[in-house]
């Protein structure tokens, strides 16, 4: 039949009904989404999460801004509270953008559920906060992001809550810290920025077997790279601001894991507020859809920037877990499926002035903190993450004068390489 003829059963009526109805802004996004868990990792990253026909077609998910939602009648409002209804009610608790993002990173992370923060930092409050009480103990590896042990040692134990460290993948010691006090194992992996790799299935088992929640940081991973869940760990935690954005133009945190252990997180979450903005979840949501093909880039380029490292006669040592001669190569081989962008190496012979020389001279990353976004960009961890700290605490947390921290972008690799080589001549 010609597009332009309809059938005579068809009335105007008819058609501005059936159109309406498959755009319905308050049902859109209980609408069964058309990907399968067994679909390709690219075709999750751009449609898991998402309704297919959303609000007006539009293809991208539209910006909800809107600090309330209303409600048509009475009726509508108990669907909604006796959660036939899956829609929202108030910002506080969340919002459109957000919830499909989260659909989408737990697709990403093979989890049933993800509840998105303001920050990194904020998922991890979210979670310590929800889940301790005076008295409980947690356990960190001790290769950690520092605001993370900041926050433990410097203000959970504020609220009565002991921190213990035990050395990076010291298994025996980890174990036997455990008392029956303790709540939560919490490590890294791979650890930043030393990445070093932890055996999930040993740190997952000590964890199961003292009835012990887990818990691993998984920014440097990426779910592309490694899905800690898979081996039994609780929680996954991911600063949603490095390679899930991957642009170097928002800040979000994200926790993924069960419905039951989430569910005290979310709903703390809708108490103190630590909710992101529409417009950063609009620029997450498309910053996934393109996640795969810039890590696989970052994969690869990382590897071959490793490999120059490696034999460069100004390099001390690098720092890279896909590098056979890593402490946790074997590890990250069997549990990872690439290795991603960032490397951390010391300068041969230098003290701190002259390892900022090759930060200086280096002309096409950035000199800037934070990772995983198409620019590459390189720092001198004494001075940008460490300044503050004593000399005797930077040794402690390894943290020599001569160390460098690079994150690839995307840029091509030779042009990296050339890049790095006159600055480590210059």
């Amino acid at each position: 039949m010609p597009s332009s003829q309809l059938p005579d059963s068809y009335s105007d009526s008819d058609l501005v009904a059936e159109n309406t109805s498959d755009v319905d802004s308050n049902q859109e996004f209980s609408q069964p989404p058309r990907v399968s868990d067994q679909s390709g990792f690219s075709t999750q990253c751009v449609h898991s999460g998402e309704p297919h026909l959303k609000d007006s077609g539009a293809i991208p998910t539209p910006v909800y801004h809107a600090a309330t939602y209303s409600f048509d009648k009475t009726d509508d409002l108990l669907r909604f509270v006796h959660g036939e209804d899956i829609r929202e009610e108030y910002g506080r608790y969340g919002n459109p953008n957000e919830r499909s993002v989260e659909a989408k990173i737990a697709a990403m992370e093979k989890t049933e559920q993800a509840v998105i923060f303001s920050s990194g930092m904020a998922a991890i409050v979210g979670v310590f906060m929800s889940k301790l009480s005076a008295g409980d103990e947690i356990i960190f590896f001790d290769q950690c992001y520092r605001r993370s042990r900041d926050f433990c040692v410097n203000h959970l134990s504020r609220f009565g809550v002991v921190t213990r460290q035990v050395p990076t993948g010291d298994y025996e010691a980890m174990e036997a810290a455990i008392t029956d006090k303790t709540r939560m194992l919490v490590s890294e992996s791979p650890t930043n920025p030393h990445l070093t790799v932890v055996d999930l299935e040993k740190f997952a088992a000590i964890g199961k077997a003292n009835e012990v929640e887990t818990l691993i940081d998984a920014t440097l991973a990426t779910p592309l790279n490694m899905n800690p869940a898979e081996y039994g760990v609780d929680y996954v935690l991911h600063s949603a601001t490095k390679y899930l954005g991957g642009h170097n133009d928002l800040i979000a945190g994200v926790i993924c894991g069960s419905n039951e252990l989430l569910e005290p997180v979310r709903d703390l979450r809708g108490i103190s507020g630590n909710i992101n903005s529409p417009q950063n979840m609009y620029l997450l949501e498309r910053g996934l859809k393109t996640f795969h093909l810039r890590v696989q880039r970052q994969n690869e380029t990382g590897m071959k920037v490793a490999q120059f490292l490696e034999t460069h006669p100004r390099v001390e040592h690098v720092y890279y877990p896909g590098l056979p001669n890593h402490p946790t190569h074997e590890i990250a081989a069997e549990q990872m499926r690439g290795f991603g962008g960032l490397i951390t190496f010391t300068v041969k012979d230098a003290d701190w002035r002259q390892t900022a020389n090759v930060v200086d001279a280096a002309r096409i990353p950035r000199i800037a903190p934070s990772l995983g976004g198409v620019e590459s960009l390189i720092e001198q961890p004494l001075i940008m993450s460490y300044y503050k700290c004593t000399p005797e605490e930077r040794l402690q947390y390894g943290i020599p004068d001569n160390m460098i921290r690079m994150s690839c972008g995307i840029e091509d690799a030779d042009d990296l390489i050339a890049d790095l080589d006159q600055a480590l001549r210059s």
